[in-house]
């Protein structure tokens, strides 16, 4: 009994991959890749679980994508990717289908996780030793969440409970719209076990053993380390401020820890730090804001202690945007073809699948509250990529250091803000026209409340 798939391999008709040397590493070429259509006897060749091949038994020739598989690898701006029929294929052929489907298999992010391309990052680790690891703060100097809230060991049990008490006071102030983006951004900074998981991913520059000394590793321990104390300091400030059902929250976060996150092209560490690069710029935008509302309110202890989160997502956003900015240095027409990719897809957030057991739709209930109160908007996301734009030079790529998909790419990016520009001025026409029924949605986090999520 024969049974056949289909199983992507560097086309032997493009190699060698071409590549030359510069004075920091390695200036990489695209790679070009064909489908081959696999059948093997019973009894014959297996595929492993990274994808490879055993050969024995095995014959291989060149294939025609199918119809759905190819719209799928052409999908751009304007005809976005499709999901191939999960059901058109039955067992080891659907098993491989989802894996594809899982990890979002087409060239243009399989490419980035060849050896041409993956040995960038091992040239970089000097760089990174000297540009990105030095902005880690130790711990000796790190603020810590005692430093931003009461402590009874130094206070006394009298000054603690004057002290909760302020705290208390002064939190019930907070509107209950800034209260749940408050939730909302305290339970995405505690899903901190699946952030770390995430650049541990990416290929060339993981840890793969746990308390690997590289530079890579050493700073996505770092960086862990100093974002574990958002959700420490930020939990503790709910628990005092007496507003929140507590265990409606930690549901949440329970919730999200175990439902993982969405993020596309998992394992290339090209389009990961960009993914990383504009959320941590989205993080520092959302604690800015809640700072600056929270000292509107008379609330100074939460003013201090967002105002200190978004000063540690500004100098993570630093070093994430220094990655890229080298990659698009050292391969601008990589790095701009996996902005585009990234973009196309959106820059989906780390906490959208978030539940608390009763709202089906909680992110986005939590999402159009923070959009209507100020916390973070439509026109934040643009503002984020018109920043990134201007910050790696997309707009000043010379045509000649980019191929044909990576001048389209670079047009497509550069384009994009105007077109997100123009979707929120018929967004604003549209609600100015005619009135909306107001709507609101219940929060488990504040005790069932309803609150307004309609703008107009």
């Amino acid at each position: 009994m024969a049974t056949s798939w289909l199983l992507r391999h560097p086309c032997p008709l493009a190699r060698p991959w071409t590549r030359t040397r510069n004075d920091i590493g390695l200036h990489v070429t695209s790679i070009a890749y064909c489908y081959w259509r696999c059948t093997r006897t019973s009894g014959g060749g297996r595929i492993m679980a990274d994808m490879s091949m055993n050969t024995t038994n095995c014959t291989a020739e060149p294939a025609l994508l199918p119809q759905a598989d190819a719209a799928e690898l052409a999908g751009g701006a304007d005809h976005p990717p499709r999901l191939s029929k999960r059901s058109a294929r039955t067992g080891r052929g659907a098993a491989v289908a989802a894996r594809h489907e899982e990890e979002g298999t087409d060239d243009e992010w399989l490419m980035y996780l060849e050896p041409a391309k993956l040995e960038v990052f091992d040239h970089l680790e000097p760089w990174a030793e000297a540009n990105v690891v030095p902005l880690l703060k130790p711990a000796e100097v790190a603020w810590q969440p005692t430093d931003l809230l009461p402590d009874l060991a130094s206070l006394g049990a009298d000054g603690f409970h004057a002290a909760c008490s302020d705290i208390t006071a002064r939190a019930a102030g907070l509107p209950d719209a800034h209260l749940v983006c408050l939730v909302g951004n305290m339970v995405t900074e505690e899903a901190l076990p699946t952030y770390q998981s995430i650049p541990n991913r990416f290929e060339a520059v993981r840890d793969l053993t746990g308390s690997s000394g590289t530079a890579w590793a050493r700073w996505i321990r770092g960086w862990s380390a100093e974002e574990n104390r958002h959700g420490d300091v930020l939990n503790r400030y709910l628990f005092l401020s007496g507003r929140v059902d507590m265990r409606q929250v930690e549901r949440t976060i329970h919730n999200l820890i175990q439902s993982g996150m969405v993020m596309n092209a998992a394992r290339s560490p090209y389009h990961g730090f960009i993914y990383v690069a504009f959320q941590e710029r989205a993080t520092s935008i959302s604690h800015g804001n809640t700072a600056r509302r929270a000292k509107e309110y008379g609330d100074v202890a939460l003013a201090r202690i967002c105002g200190a989160i978004a000063a540690d997502e500004k100098r993570h956003e630093l070093a994430y945007t220094r990655i890229v900015g080298k990659l698009f240095e050292i391969d601008p027409d990589g790095a701009v073809r996996a902005l585009a990719y990234m973009m196309r897809r959106r820059i989906v957030m780390p906490a959208s699948l978030m539940t608390d057991g009763r709202d089906g739709d909680l992110f986005a209930h939590y999402a159009a509250v923070a959009q209507l109160a100020g916390i973070y908007t439509a026109s934040d996301y643009r503002s984020i990529l018109e920043h990134l734009i201007k910050q790696w030079g997309v707009k000043e790529l010379a045509a000649a250091e980019l191929s044909d998909d990576g001048r389209r790419a670079r047009d497509y990016v550069c384009a994009l803000p105007q077109k997100i520009r123009r979707l929120e001025e018929k967004a604003h026409e549209r609600s100015g026209q005619k009135t909306q029924p107001a709507t609101s949605a219940p929060f488990s986090w504040i005790f069932d409340k309803p609150v307004n999520n309609t703008m107009g």
